[in-house]
């Protein structure tokens, strides 16, 4: 006897990795595109050689590990690690130190805790400080923006690329003569030697907000995360938070000490505040996952950040404000999970 039977009345997920993976890359097209603008090719060369490393090591290691290489490969997630890792790199950064950084972030932060939805850490922000701490040398190659009013000649596309893969600069030119300190670099040297933040802020690197060339990268970047709010890829909570992390304290700090604190303004428009809200804290693997867990989480990452930036010894504390709040994830979601009705809450 044969009996009629029917699919089981299952829905199908709107979207998949793959094509959430590929919503985060197209957000980020707009502020790749204003970063090469301003600061020429090398963010391509990051790319690309962040990329190549990032897949190889995680189809090196799915093999070792004995599981399926294509549909890991498949799904982007590598492809945004490294991409997010080549943004947070000066437009200098010799190849071997993206490839250490891809490395590491794919293997260590990622694979060691088992793949995909098991790392505990962001593996972008693990590589970026991986190799900021190894090689703090190369990690200064940040380079001016392309002004019309600035008196700075940048290298070209060739010259870029011999600098990238070999470490050749054009004759007669020096890294120091084509680098120049980040905002954020200034305002903490220039603090240092008791000047105003006004007068910091007349170094024509400078613009209205932030660094000049960066504030409209942020703008992009901004735009691209309200995309992704938009599709629903991400919630409202982590991004709001994070900037309430960074811009409460630097408010309250400007008013209490008018002149000698940041503007929450460069706060906002200088370093990876906005990158961080909308691109880097929002990871769904590493993050926390009830609603008031992502808004403790979020503020916590934007806390750190300020108070790295104001008494650290580093000039944006992102990355190490996003790994901290990471190792607190656990217990964070722990105590901010939701009560179901009629049930108290499991010890």
């Amino acid at each position: 006897m044969q009996f009629r039977t029917a699919r089981l009345p299952l829905l199908r997920p709107k979207a998949g990795v793959g094509a959430v993976m590929r919503q985060v890359l197209f957000a980020l097209a707009p502020a790749a595109a204003a970063y090469v603008w301003f600061f020429g090719p090398g963010l391509l060369f990051n790319v690309l050689v962040a990329a190549v490393f990032c897949l190889g090591s995680e189809a090196l290691i799915l093999r070792m590990r004995g599981m399926p290489v294509a549909p890991a490969l498949a799904d982007y997630s590598a492809v945004v690690t490294a991409v997010l890792l080549a943004f947070a790199l000066p437009p200098l950064t010799p190849w071997w130190v993206t490839a250490t950084g891809s490395v590491f972030a794919m293997v260590f932060a990622k694979h060691l805790y088992g793949g995909l939805g098991y790392n505990v850490f962001n593996p972008a922000m693990a590589g970026y400080v991986a190799v900021l701490l190894s090689f703090p040398v190369a990690m200064t190659a940040w380079l001016p923006p392309r002004m019309g009013d600035l008196d700075y000649e940048g290298l070209s596309l060739l010259e870029s690329l011999g600098y990238v893969l070999a470490g050749r600069l054009p004759e007669g030119v020096t890294l120091d003569a084509i680098t120049r300190a980040t905002p954020l670099d200034s305002v903490r040297e220039g603090l240092r030697e008791m000047q105003i933040f006004a007068e910091i802020r007349t170094n024509p690197l400078f613009g209205d907000f932030g660094g000049r060339g960066w504030e409209w990268i942020d703008n992009f970047i901004a735009l691209g995360g309200f995309w992704l709010l938009y599709r629903g890829i991400i919630r409202w909570h982590i991004p709001v938070a994070v900037l309430a992390g960074v811009l409460v304290p630097a408010t309250i700090a400007s008013i209490l000490q008018p002149g000698l604190a940041p503007t929450p303004g460069f706060h906002l428009f200088s370093g990876a505040t906005l990158l961080c809200a909308f691109f880097i804290a929002t990871d769904p693997v590493s993050a926390a996952t009830s609603p008031a867990g992502r808004l403790l989480y979020g503020f916590g990452i934007g806390l750190v950040t300020w108070a790295i930036r104001t008494w650290g010894g580093y000039p944006d504390g992102v990355a190490f404000a996003v790994l901290l709040m990471n190792m607190a994830v656990p217990a964070i979601d722990r105590y901010t999970r939701p009560r179901i009705a009629g049930h108290g809450r499991s010890p």
